[in-house]
């Protein structure tokens, strides 16, 4: 299951992408074409890889000409190939040739980090494991990259500080003690909230377990304490694996006892899908 986007959720930044693209008019087409003169133009794959984004790509189009009309012949999650026709977009064209470039970034960037996690997915070929992103996003395009690592078969994590509670390094070495910190979430955070703790030793995954985390992060651990770790834990709370873990060293993990490993580099590592716009009529 995919979260949903709603357009109030997309519609601000859309509107500050497009501010930021047309602070004032569009002199090329308005210099060129008439206010009512109306295109068609398609959607073209140049790569190989998984689509996502296609309603934010729409919405786009939409704020400039409410009247516009999509005909789509792929889906978010769909594989395309390089040469395919993804989309073809009928409505004003200084609205279409306004809004390309906007909503291109867009759509191209949602699709590589899709793309990317399903990369990932594939090179540690292990079903029982979930891929989770990370807080590591674009500013202002988190919902959109961690929607996009959903379509491309990962899960989420925590969404932003207010979602769950992650003890990390700078949160234990100031309190000094792992067992005293989450104590002090315990008594603090609402009882639904769950506690997560970032652990770098093995001492450190004891502590926790006593103190009943519900989820132990192996941080930057070796492979050989990381397998000892999970013994520690043994079923007792929840285990996250983390720590520059990429495309090149994810098959390490495979066939582990562990929950789930976290990437940044599944949003900031992730390139783009490489899309275009072309054969635009005139009518």
């Amino acid at each position: 299951m995919t979260h949903f986007l709603y357009p109030f959720q997309l519609d601000p930044f859309i509107q500050n992408a497009l501010e930021e693209d047309i602070p004032y008019q569009d002199f090329s087409g308005n210099a060129i074409f008439d206010y009512d003169a109306c295109a068609s133009v398609n959607l073209m794959s140049k790569d190989v890889g998984i689509i996502c984004g296609l309603k934010v790509f729409q919405r786009v189009f939409e704020l400039l000409d409410p009247e516009v009309v999509f005909h789509q012949y792929v889906i978010d999650g769909d594989k395309v190939s390089a040469g395919e026709l993804l989309m073809t977009i009928n409505g004003k064209v200084n609205a279409l040739l306004a809004a390309e470039r906007v909503a291109l970034n867009i759509l191209q960037r949602m699709s590589g980090v899709a793309t990317y996690t399903q990369k990932l997915i594939t090179a540690l070929d292990d079903s029982r494991i979930k891929i989770a992103d990370t807080r590591k996003t674009t500013p202002g395009m988190r919902r959109l990259e961690k929607y996009a690592v959903t379509i491309g078969g990962g899960t989420n994590h925590r969404y932003n500080l207010s979602d769950s509670i992650m003890l990390k390094d700078n949160h234990l070495s100031f309190v000094g003690d792992v067992k005293k910190a989450i104590k002090q979430a315990r008594e603090y955070a609402p009882f639904n909230k769950i506690i997560e703790v970032e652990t770098e030793s093995l001492d450190m995954v004891i502590e926790a377990v006593e103190a009943g985390a519900d989820i132990i992060m192996l941080d930057n651990m070796s492979i050989e304490d990381t397998k000892k770790a999970i013994d520690i834990i043994d079923g007792k709370a929840q285990i996250e694996v983390s720590g520059n873990i990429n495309i090149d060293n994810i098959a390490r993990y495979r066939g582990m006892k562990i929950d789930a490993i976290s990437s940044g580099a599944i949003t900031h590592s992730a390139g783009i899908l490489d899309l275009s716009m072309k054969n635009m009529q005139v009518e």
